[in-house]
This record gives structure tokens, sequence and C-alpha cells, in this order.
């Protein structure tokens, strides 16, 4: 939303370490970053009549998260991920954006082995 990456913040904000940012939250954003291409690759492929531009900012980045976790990420659960990102969206996006983000991730779960090819 402010034309500034994800790395680009994530220094800044660990600069600025008021409050500190935990390590995990670095990883996550490192990782994200890393696997970007891959990771709105597969959410483009699950996600039925949404491309990624039309997608609220707050549900792509839910999304990515949660798919990194699913994906990349042996010591989450799946079931975790879902859940987690389902209540972030229930928290902060809009009242559709829950059952979009679980039925996305559970459409990803079902193919999972073949996505991770």
């Amino acid at each position: 939303m402010r034309s500034v990456s994800p790395l680009e913040t994530l220094a800044a904000r660990s600069a600025q370490s008021d409050p500190p940012v935990n390590e995990y939250t670095r990883d996550l954003v490192r990782d994200v970053a890393e696997h970007q291409k891959r990771i709105d690759g597969l959410i483009a492929e699950h996600a039925e009549g949404w491309t990624l531009d039309r997608m609220p900012a707050v549900d792509r980045n839910i999304l990515r998260i949660a798919v990194l976790e699913m994906v990349w990420r042996d010591d989450i659960p799946d079931r975790v991920a879902i859940d987690e990102a389902v209540e972030l969206a229930k928290s902060v996006s809009t009242d559709r954006s829950p059952a979009f983000v679980n039925g996305l991730l559970a459409s990803l779960l079902d193919v999972k082995p073949s996505a991770v090819d």
C-alpha cells in the first residue's frame, strides 16, 4: 500500500525496535518474499473468480502467510495455518473474507502434494 517492499519495511521496523520485531515475524516476511512468485501462483490457481489484484490487500497477505506455512513450513500443521488465517481475516478484514480465505486454503490443502512439486 505504501509502495515499499516488505523487506524494506521489515528492515525499517527492525531498526526502530520499538516494539521489537520477533524472529518468527522476520522469518515469515523473508520467506514470503523468497517464495512470493510461487505463493501467488498457488493463490491464483485456487481463487475461483478472483485475481490477486482484485483481492483486498489484507486478504492477499493473509493468504500469502498461510500458503507459506502450509507448503514450506513443516513446523506448522496445515489446519493450524488455516484456522489462524481465518481468525485473522475475521479480525482485520471484511465479513466475507473468512469464508473466502477458508475456502481457498481448503482447496489448496486438497491438492497440496501436487502443489509442492
